[in-house]
């Protein structure tokens, strides 16, 4: 009997744990399958913070002088002086030698001019002596009164002619001397030499080229649209921006202040562009800049605009359809809003919208956006634009 027991007890033992397994997995209750609740997306944001910007514009032109002036031989001669201030690059002041023409012909001319004007004078005087002497005698005739020929009247207006056409050729003579002399018209520099010592010279012959160095310009395109941040002059009187430009001269790069001084009459019709000129005062003073700015050189320009107050600026990538933007309100979740794009340059753009105090601006470019989706905000600096950094 023992034995049977030692036989049967373990499987009994089994048969009770497999049916309490059985009753333990029927009676347990049923297990609710739920999905793990996702994460709201994470977004970039800046504080909605309107500021108050100066508008630069950019824009690019070259170096042109104030004044530049062909010369060009008047009378005819051979050159017989060069003046060392006469080479290309040099500077002269206003009134120097630059070229001589022999001015043998026109120093004879002068003397026979002065010798033609003398005896008209002698001939004039002696017309007026006798119209004198006639006016006397035709008065003891009492011949009542004297005709223009018997008073000689008229031989004295031919006479007073003549001496006139003979000044009048006197000073022609001294200005041709005069025209031998190439003078500097203006204080200056030589662009080139067109004549050399030697050369014989006619009248039309070009001997030159010169520019004014009082001050420079430069042509400076701007778009239509951007007129309405620069306050432009209007002839003699009105605001004269401030203009900074910019450019390499021995391998370093350069700044030079410059003012717009007027701007040209008609837009293009073709780039709906319209020309400022900007003016830099003594372009070689070495006190005024620390490198000259030569004519040719090629610049970038800043112009400073208008100061647009209340505004925005944002990357001009999370505009919406152009005119919307993204807005995270107070409870951290997105609302689109409608805005007022006033600019928009390179990267940037100057917007008006209405925000709150505690409202910020998404910068993130969301592939699904759903008005009032709850998201997590990473914030981040508003963009920097003092010192009048370009929009």
């Amino acid at each position: 009997m023992k034995d049977i027991m030692k036989v049967i007890l373990p499987f009994a033992i089994l048969a009770i744990g497999a049916v309490g397994a059985i009753v333990l997995v029927k009676s347990r209750p049923d297990v609710e399958r739920q999905s793990p609740p996702s994460p709201a997306p994470l977004v970039r944001a800046m504080p909605a913070r309107p500021q108050d910007v100066q508008v630069i514009i950019d824009s690019q032109g070259t170096v042109s002088p104030r004044t530049e002036t062909s010369l060009i031989a008047e009378v005819a001669g051979r050159v017989i002086r060069v003046a060392p201030t006469f080479e290309s690059g040099v500077f002269f002041r206003k009134g120097d030698l630059l070229l001589q023409i022999d001015p043998t012909d026109y120093e004879l001319a002068v003397v026979q001019a002065k010798s033609e004007v003398a005896q008209a004078e002698l001939a004039l005087a002696q017309q007026e002596a006798e119209a004198v002497v006639a006016r006397d005698e035709w008065a003891d005739l009492d011949g009542g009164e004297a005709s223009p020929l018997a008073s000689r009247d008229l031989h004295v207006q031919q006479a007073r002619a003549m001496f006139e056409a003979a000044q009048a050729r006197q000073r022609q003579a001294e200005r041709n001397l005069d025209r031998a002399r190439i003078r500097a018209p203006y204080v200056g520099r030589v662009r080139q030499r067109s004549a050399d010592l030697g050369q014989y010279v006619t009248p039309g012959t070009p001997l030159g080229a010169v520019y004014a160095t009082d001050y420079a310009e430069v042509r400076l395109p701007i778009p239509d649209s951007d007129l309405a941040f620069v306050e432009l002059p209007e002839g003699d009187e009105g605001p004269s921006p401030i203009v900074t430009l910019i450019g390499r001269y021995a391998g370093e790069t350069r700044t030079w202040d410059a003012r717009v001084v007027r701007v040209e009459g008609e837009i293009d019709p073709l780039t709906r562009m319209i020309n400022v000129i900007a003016r830099v005062e003594d372009p070689f003073g070495s006190k005024r800049h620390d490198a000259p700015l030569s004519p040719g050189l090629f610049v970038e320009a800043e112009i400073g605009g208008r100061v647009v107050d209340e505004v925005l600026v944002v990357p001009r990538s999370i505009l919406r359809s152009g005119d919307k933007l993204i807005v995270v309100d107070a409870e951290t979740k997105l609302r689109e809003r409608p805005a007022q794009v006033l600019r928009v340059s390179g990267e940037k753009a100057f917007v008006r919208v209405e925000t709150s105090a505690d409202e910020m601006i998404c910068l993130t470019d969301l592939e699904v956006f759903i008005d009032g989706m709850d998201v997590r905000v990473k914030e981040v600096q508003p963009i920097d634009v003092d010192g009048g950094q370009s929009l």
